[in-house]
């Protein structure tokens, strides 16, 4: 494996510093459909010939001495994304340990080309660890926003606290992206981190919005190209929200299915025909390709989203990657699922995940997980709430109760994974996962059947999706009303989940100690609302050494 820490820029670039440092549609790729829906939904500031940065600026992937800086820059009105065209274009960034910009202490510029649809990525070292920076963007006399980001602690640093914003599955026509202003207005994040599906493939209509489109993709129909996945996050890269978190604090985010299609796996999805869409391996290859243009994400390895990050001895984070290497997901719950020959993870992630977790000398070792690894069985749920819940959670919807799409689907990772942890006593082992549009807070057991007899491996915070339909949504019925119903049933089914909200959008914000770690649960009052309004909902904890879950009655 490569380096870490290497860029993924194939453009070189210059960097001066101080010394002190997302049904099927046979679609068009043409510039001609690409701009018109495009074009409308943007600040009519596009029509200037000056360049602009309407796509807002980013950074990620902090580390001790550096971090990644992303923008995307329009060099005239008709370099729209997607479109190829428009000229090379000079684009510079200043790095400065305050907001006015009085103390720079890195400088350099590099080129914005269509072949990588005018976005740019700086990937700057020399900083100092634990610290606040301010960066802006310019090109041709233009200024980006000012956003501020943060280095990672030092490796050897005696860190007292550290703090994380936490996210998922961010469906744009379901509603507004409201979490990201919330997390974004705290001020107090050392990072957030983006479990997937950061975009959705679907055409409008197509997906989870409970009947009303509240604001339609663009493209209009399902994206296959590269075109067509430049297009989506770009539309996405517009919401106000998502800007100012981007502006706020860095990113640390990982794929899911959706920034390909829907249940993605390394030969195909269920949302891709192969031969009327195209081939898969053209499609999943234009959707990296368009991922990592408009991500600040530095992977270890080349077309993948697996690395990992450390923050001093207080905690190291491994972010997998499990779309890109696992086996199709098996289609009923037959012994399938208990094959050794298929995979979730890969062989080799899987090797570097346990050799990781094994050489780890931090206090926590966390997991960007993007689907559930605690094991999960509907048990005696009434028809009405089985079938919408097998169609959220992939289950075939006759009521076999196993979730073929997450970790349960692949258990013989699964327990190879835990069982590692038992033979070399891995302790304080957190995994933290997305996809499932709802909020869990479980111990992960190294057998559920026997739980709690069983002693747990690890603990998990799930957290639910910004806009994505959860179960309330499906059914159509008032938020809450499900939960209040179905959490009972799959708790008692499920003995190590301490809780489940099968119903609220929201957020998490995690916070870690030496002695504990948090997941502060929050809600937001309607997705539908751009001014939505946020509250705390639960909180809950693992104390180190224990491998449990516990209530925490106030958050952090």
């Amino acid at each position: 494996m490569t380096s870490p820490h290497r860029s993924l820029e194939a453009a070189p670039a210059r960097n001066t510093l101080a010394p002190s440092r997302r049904t099927v549609v046979k679609a068009a790729a043409a510039t001609a459909v690409l701009a018109g829906p495009l074009a409308a939904a943007l600040p009519a500031r596009a029509a200037s010939a000056v360049p602009v940065f309407r796509h807002g600026v980013a950074s990620g992937d902090p580390l001790p001495d550096g971090v990644l800086l992303w923008t995307r820059v329009t060099p005239v009105p008709e370099a729209l994304p997607g479109s190829g065209v428009g000229p090379d274009t000079e684009v510079g960034w200043v790095v400065a340990r305050d907001k006015a910009f009085t103390s720079v202490v890195a400088t350099g510029s590099t080129t914005a080309a269509a072949a990588t649809d005018h976005t740019v990525k700086a990937d700057i070292r020399g900083l100092q660890p634990g610290t606040d920076y301010w960066f802006r963007f310019t090109s041709g006399g233009a200024e980006s926003p000012v956003a501020r980001t943060r280095t990672a602690p030092a490796a050897d640093a005696a860190v007292p606290g550290l703090r994380f914003g936490v996210v998922s599955c961010a469906n744009w026509e379901a509603g507004h992206f409201s979490p990201y202003r919330h997390l974004a207005a705290r001020g107090d994040l050392d990072a957030w981190l983006h479990l997937g599906d950061y975009i959705y493939e679907y055409g409008t209509g197509e997906y989870g919005t409970r009947g009303t489109v509240v604001r339609p993709h663009s493209p209009a129909h399902e994206i296959l190209t590269l075109a067509d996945y430049r297009v989506r996050h770009a539309t996405y890269k517009t919401d106000p929200d998502l800007q100012a978190l981007h502006l706020a604090a860095p990113v640390v985010a990982i794929w899911d299915d959706h920034e390909f299609a829907d249940n993605a796996w390394s030969g195909g999805a269920a949302n891709h025909t192969e031969g009327a869409e195209g081939a898969w391996a053209a499609r999943q290859a234009a959707a990296k390709q368009a991922y990592f243009e408009w991500m600040p994400v530095r992977p270890a390895l080349a077309g993948t989203t697996y690395r990992r990050l450390r923050f001093g001895k207080l905690a190291d984070l491994s972010l997998l990657d499990l779309r890109s290497f696992r086996s199709q997901q098996a289609a009923t719950a037959s012994g399938a699922v208990d094959d050794p020959d298929r995979t979730l993870t890969g062989r080799a992630q899987l090797d570097w995940l346990k050799a990781g977790l094994k050489a780890s000398d931090t206090k926590w070792r966390l997991v960007g997980n993007s689907v559930m690894i605690s094991p999960f069985a509907v048990g005696a749920l009434s028809a009405d709430l089985l079938r919408p819940l097998a169609k959220l959670l992939g289950l075939p919807q006759e009521g076999i109760a196993v979730n073929t799409d997450q970790w349960d689907g692949y258990t013989d990772d699964r327990r190879e994974l835990l069982a590692h942890l038992k033979a070399n006593a891995i302790g304080n082992t957190v995994f933290l996962t997305g996809d499932i549009h709802m909020a869990w807070a479980n111990d992960v057991p190294y057998d559920a059947g026997t739980y709690p007899l069983s002693a747990s491996a690890a603990t998990e915070f799930v957290v639910t999706s910004l806009t994505s339909d959860n179960l309330d949504d499906i059914v159509k019925v008032p938020e809450g009303s499900v939960s209040a119903v179905a959490a009972p049933v799959i708790q008692a089914a499920n003995r190590h989940v301490h809780w489940v909200d099968t119903d609220r959008h929201g957020y998490g914000v995690l916070d870690i100690t030496a002695e504990r770690a948090q997941m502060d649960y929050y809600v937001i009052s309607d997705r539908r609302n751009p001014n939505a309004t946020s509250a705390w909902a639960r909180s809950y904890r693992t104390r180190s050494g224990t491998q449990k879950v516990e209530r925490s009655y106030t958050p952090v």
